[in-house]
């Protein structure tokens, strides 16, 4: 797999930034729970002093805001350009840690379908050289159903490439809550369970990262991702 350019040092969030953060994170996971009666398993898998990759499932618009319900530390997540679109939204989803990404092969059969562009992939790596989790949905696009999808390449290689683990989140109930093409939201209940951080390899600081070591390790993850998805919908009565 190429590389991207070398990724700038990150910076930790600065206090007012996480301020705004908890606040925001309160309120709506608050209204979440009110509506959805959001339970989370499995925190105590999560690295408590090294950033992450957060890997969910993708049933769900609404997925990212159940990942961040798993650690009060702020996440960083890659959201659609569009989102940046206006003054105001941009502005609103920087401020919660979103950066934009171009998806490629949206609109063709190309092999790397809703995989990130190069320039959010150095997001991440900034993002977690700053001591900031990182949430990447492996699955690149919204799927449906219980069988995780092929999985690309992105979080495996930016985990070698920054030597921190990822963990697999599997979200169960969150296609009841909101599927594809739904205008609006469903109440129920999601289940959000967090698997063991899975790390990779080490390998030599500045050393190029092996394509064969990124297939392992994607391959690794999307095991450990379907059996926590599976827990996730056998906790919340899916088929």
């Amino acid at each position: 797999m190429s590389q991207p350019a070398e990724a700038p040092a990150g910076r930790p969030p600065a206090r007012a930034e996480l301020a705004w953060y908890s606040f925001a994170r309160t309120l709506v996971l608050g209204l979440a729970w009110l509506m959805w009666r959001t339970e989370v398993h499995g925190r105590e898998h999560l690295p408590q002093t090294v950033p992450y990759v957060l890997a969910p499932v993708h049933r769900s618009y609404l997925d990212a805001l159940f990942a961040a319900s798993v650690t009060r530390r702020r996440v960083r997540f890659m959201g659609k350009g569009e989102m940046w679109s206006k003054g105001w939204s941009a502005r609103l989803f920087s401020s919660l840690g979103a950066f934009p990404v171009q998806l490629r092969g949206i609109s063709g059969t190309d092999s790397r379908r809703g995989t990130p562009d190069r320039e959010a992939l150095r997001s991440c790596q900034v993002a977690l050289a700053g001591g900031e989790p990182v949430v990447m949905f492996p699955e690149g696009t919204r799927r449906s159903g219980p069988v995780v999808q092929p999985l690309f390449d992105g979080p495996a290689f930016v985990a070698l490439r920054m030597n921190v683990p990822i963990v697999p989140v599997g979200i169960g109930g969150s296609e009841r809550a909101m599927p594809p093409g739904a205008r609006w939201l469903r109440p129920g209940k999601v289940s959000v369970v967090v698997g063991k951080p899975i790390w990779p390899p080490a390998r030599p600081p500045g050393s190029a990262v092996p394509r064969s070591a990124v297939s392992e390790l994607t391959a690794q993850l999307r095991s450990s991702l379907q059996a926590a998805f599976d827990e996730a919908r056998r906790r919340v009565g899916e088929p």
